[in-house]
C-alpha cells in the first residue's frame, strides 16, 4: 500500500485514537479472551519468577530501586513504573510460554500487560480500567504489527519487541488519562525507541525484549504526558520505522477496519507446548498420529514436516546444546514427541535432553521441508514407520477453539505450573478483575507478584 493510500490521519493517528476512546465499546468475546491471557500471563511469569534472566534483571530493579509505584515478581518492595514494566516483561517472557498472535507473530500479553500492571497500579486504576487498558494495546499490537507484517519480521525483527512498545504506549497512554494528541507524540517516540533482533533467539535477550517493549511503553506515554513532543507520524512517515525496519509501505489496505465490532485480538492463540510457537503446528500433528495409531519411538522411520518457510531461521536449531536453545528447535522437539516426552512440562527443555541418544537419533530422522503453501500457524506431517507405512496428518492452530475449552486447556496448564491451589486462587483473581476496585485488586496483585519475597 503506498503513502497515498493511507487513510489521511495516518497510521500513528489511528493508533492514538483507538487507545484513548472513551467511548470505546468492548465487546463481551474479547473481554473474555483478555481475561484467559491476563490468567494464562501472569502463571507463566509466577512460574517463570526465578529463571537466570528474570533474576538478573530483577537485580538490576533491586541495585536501582526508586519511587514506589509499581509491584514487581519477586520484590517485596513496590519500584518505578516503568522498572516493574522492564522486570515483569522479561519474567512473562522467561518460559517462552505465553501466548502469541499470528497477525504479527509475535507475543502481544508479555509486551503489553506488565506496561498496563505498572502503570495502573501507579494511577490507582480500578480493575475494569485495567483490563480495558490492556485490551486496548494489544489490539493496537496487533493492528499495527499486521501493517508493519511479514516484511518486517522477515528482516529481522522481533515484533514482540516493536509491536509490542506500540501497544504498551497504548495502554499506558489510556490510563494516563492523554488526549489523542499526546498519545501520538507517545507513539511517536516508542517509534525511535522500539528495537529487538530475532538473531537474539535461544537466548536471554529474547525474553529480555519483552521487558524491553512494556518498559519503552511506559516511558514514552509518562513523558508525553508531561508534554514532550516526538514526530506524531512516526511509524509510517518517511524515514521512519515502517520505511528503516523492512516494510516501507504497510501490509494492509485499513489495519484498523471492523472496530470496534471486532477485535483482532480474539485470535490469539494460547501455547500448550512450552517451546516456540512455531514449533507447535507440527507437535500437534506428531501427537495426532502417535495417538490415533499407537506408534512408540522403536516404530519410526523418518519424519517429514511441511512447515511455512518463515520458520527456518527462527526454529529450526539443527543441533541445540541448551534447554533453552531447545525451544527452538524442531527437530528435537519432534523427536520430543515421537520418544513420549512431555513437551508441555518445563523440565523437558533441558541442558541434558539435548544430547540423549535416543532423542538425537530420532531428531536425526526428521527432514523439514519449507512449503510457501502452508500457513505460520500449519504443518502437514507425515511418519514413514520401519515396517513401511505412510502415515499423514495436518494440523491448523487458527482452526476455532471453543472457549470452555481453552479455558479448561489455560486451567491445567497453570496447574501444571503452580500447583492446583494456587492456580485455583489465580483464577478466581483473574475472573473478578474488572469488578474489583484499586483498593482490593493492588494489594492482591502485589502477594502474587512479589511471591516468597513478600
Amino acid at each position: 500500500m503506498s503513502q497515498s493510500t493511507m487513510p489521511a490521519s495516518g497510521i500513528t493517528a489511528r493508533a492514538a485514537s483507538l487507545a484513548v476512546d472513551a467511548s470505546l465499546r468492548f465487546p463481551a468475546a474479547a473481554l473474555d479472551i483478555a481475561r484467559l491471557s491476563v490468567y494464562d500471563c501472569l502463571a507463566v511469569a509466577i512460574a517463570g519468577a526465578q529463571e537466570p534472566v528474570s533474576r538478573a534483571v530483577r537485580e538490576l530493579v533491586r541495585s536501582e530501586a526508586g519511587a514506589p509505584q509499581a509491584s514487581a515478581f519477586g520484590l517485596a518492595q513496590r519500584v518505578p513504573a516503568r522498572a516493574a514494566a522492564l522486570l515483569n516483561g522479561a519474567v512473562a517472557h522467561a518460559l517462552d510460554y505465553d501466548d502469541t498472535h499470528f497477525d504479527f507473530v509475535g507475543h502481544p500479553s508479555v509486551a503489553v500487560l506488565p506496561a498496563a500492571l505498572a502503570v495502573a497500579e501507579r494511577q490507582q486504576a480500578n480493575g475494569r480500567a485495567l483490563l480495558e487498558a490492556f485490551l486496548v494495546g494489544v489490539e493496537v499490537t496487533c493492528r499495527v504489527g499486521g501493517w508493519l507484517g511479514r516484511p518486517h519480521y522477515n528482516a529481522g525483527f522481533h515484533q514482540t519487541a516493536t509491536s509490542g512498545a506500540f501497544g504498551a504506549a497504548a495502554a499506558a497512554a489510556r490510563l494516563l488519562g492523554l488526549d489523542a494528541e499526546r498519545a501520538s507524540h507517545a507513539l511517536g517516540l516508542a517509534a525511535t525507541r522500539a528495537s529487538g533482533l530475532k538473531c537474539q533467539f535461544g537466548t536471554m535477550a529474547k525474553p529480555f525484549h519483552a521487558g524491553m517493549a512494556a518498559s519503552t511503553g511506559v516511558e514514552a506515554a509518562m513523558l508525553a504526558a508531561q508534554g514532550f513532543v516526538a514526530r506524531p507520524d512516526a511509524i509510517e512517515c518517511a524515514g521512519g520505522f515502517a520505511a528503516t525496519h523492512g516494510a516501507p509501505q504497510g501490509c494492509m489496505e485499513d489495519p484498523f477496519a471492523g472496530l470496534p465490532e471486532a477485535f483482532r485480538f480474539v485470535d490469539v492463540q494460547h501455547k500448550f507446548h512450552a517451546c516456540c510457537h512455531g514449533t507447535h503446528p507440527a507437535l500437534e500433528a506428531l501427537k495426532t498420529l502417535c495417538a490415533r495409531h499407537g506408534l512408540q519411538a522403536g516404530d519410526i522411520g523418518t519424519v517429514s514436516l511441511a512447515i511455512a518457510p518463515q520458520w527456518l531461521p527462527v526454529c529450526c536449531i539443527p543441533e541445540p546444546v541448551t534447554g533453552l536453545e531447545a525451544k527452538f528447535s524442531l527437530s528435537l522437539t519432534a523427536a520430543m514427541v515421537l520418544a513420549g516426552v512431555d513437551t508441555a512440562a518445563l523440565a523437558s527443555f533441558s541442558d541434558a535432553n539435548c544430547h540423549a541418544t535416543t532423542l538425537t537419533e530420532l531428531a536425526r530422522r526428521v527432514e523439514i521441508h519449507p512449503d510457501p503453501a502452508i500457513a505460520d500457524t500449519a504443518c502437514r506431517a507425515t511418519i514413514v514407520t520401519k515396517s513401511g507405512v505412510s502415515l499423514d496428518c495436518s494440523v491448523e492452530l487458527s482452526d476455532p477453539m471453543p472457549y470452555a475449552t481453552r479455558a479448561a486447556k489455560l486451567r491445567g496448564k497453570a496447574e501444571a505450573l503452580l500447583g492446583a491451589q494456587p492456580a485455583q486462587a489465580l483464577w478466581e483473581f483473574v475472573e473478578t478483575l474488572d469488578k474489583q476496585p484499586a483498593a482490593d485488586l493492588y494489594p492482591r496483585l502485589h502477594t502474587w507478584m512479589a511471591g516468597d519475597a513478600a
